[in-house]
């Protein structure tokens, strides 16, 4: 596979402001704070005691109080206002991939821009990793629309210097460059390679133990339903592997869906043992009303 071919600066700006444009107009008040992370709100600055009420949290109970006035009573804390929000894009060999308009790795970044853009509307720090079997490029988590336009262009344009995958080293990585509890989208085909699907879970859940960690899953449809055009060779993006396969023979194709979903499932089981809370996002689905709904399935499980 051949390498990107670089553009000119300023168009690889228009470009991301392009991606920006399209990103801020779909992030609505809905979706900004709605990534909010399971650490958030559990500040130490005292702030109140209000009368329990049926859904609050036990753990907050002030016993104290509520031995006293024989009512229960909690403790409400301020939220700690600021979080940091990481973006971790696999920008692999696999990334190149597209069936439509837009590859993997055009959607990862659309992706990217929606929750950069969601981090800078909320006021929160928002910080990049690019990884492929190793870390490719780290920017340090920071406020502004200049910096949430840094992301997007790397997003984009960045040129890789390996084609392969790991999770283990990269995961490592990230969890050492951050200092403090952050808030962690892991954005993927999830496509395990060499290391394979148990060690990619372990160093996702070694990762999600430290920092409230989800991943966003990239699916094409073309990787589960192969056409019917007759003999064509297909190309492994990250080994360069050539394979030519007769597409016309209904049992080929019937064996490549088979064995498309059992990958997808065991992806999605191995995930699940790690701990992970996945959303599935099919290429041709909008970007962030797909983020929404997972967003909001996690915010009621809090």
């Amino acid at each position: 596979m051949d390498r990107p071919v670089q553009t000119h600066p300023q168009e690889t700006l228009r470009r991301a402001q392009r991606v920006e444009i399209v990103a801020a107009r779909m992030v609505n008040d809905a979706m900004v704070g709605a990534y909010l992370s399971r650490f958030k709100g559990r500040g130490t600055d005292f702030e109140e005691l209000r009368e329990y009420v049926p859904g609050d949290d036990v753990r907050s109970m002030d016993w104290n109080v509520t031995a006293r006035t024989g009512k229960p009573f909690i403790r409400l804390y301020r939220e700690e206002r600021e979080l940091t929000m990481v973006i971790a894009l696999d920008i692999s060999g696999s990334s190149s991939f597209g069936s439509g308009e837009l590859t993997l790795r055009e959607r990862a970044a659309e992706v990217a821009a929606c929750l950069a853009v969601s981090a800078l509307k909320a006021g929160d720090k928002v910080g990049l990793l690019l990884f492929t079997e190793k870390e490719e490029l780290w920017v340090s988590p920071k406020k502004g629309r200049r910096h949430v336009l840094r992301i997007i262009r790397e997003a984009l344009e960045f040129t890789p210097s390996s084609r392969r995958t790991s999770f283990a080293q990269p995961m490592r990585r990230l969890g050492r460059a951050l200092k403090r509890r952050s808030m962690v989208f892991v954005v993927s085909d999830f496509l395990a390679g060499a290391e394979g699907a148990e060690v990619m879970g372990a160093a996702l859940g070694e990762l999600n133990a430290r920092h409230d960690t989800a991943c966003v899953q990239l699916v094409d449809t073309r990787e589960r339903v192969l056409p019917d055009v007759g003999v064509i060779a297909l190309e492994d993006a990250e080994t360069g592997e050539i394979r030519e396969v007769d597409t016309g023979s209904a049992s080929v194709r019937r064996r490549f869906a088979a064995s498309a979903e059992a990958r997808l499932s065991a992806t999605a089981a191995g995930l699940a043992r790690a701990g992970m809370d996945v959303a599935r996002l099919e290429l041709d689905a909008a970007v962030a009303p797909t983020l929404a709904r997972f967003f909001e399935r996690r915010r009621r499980r809090r």
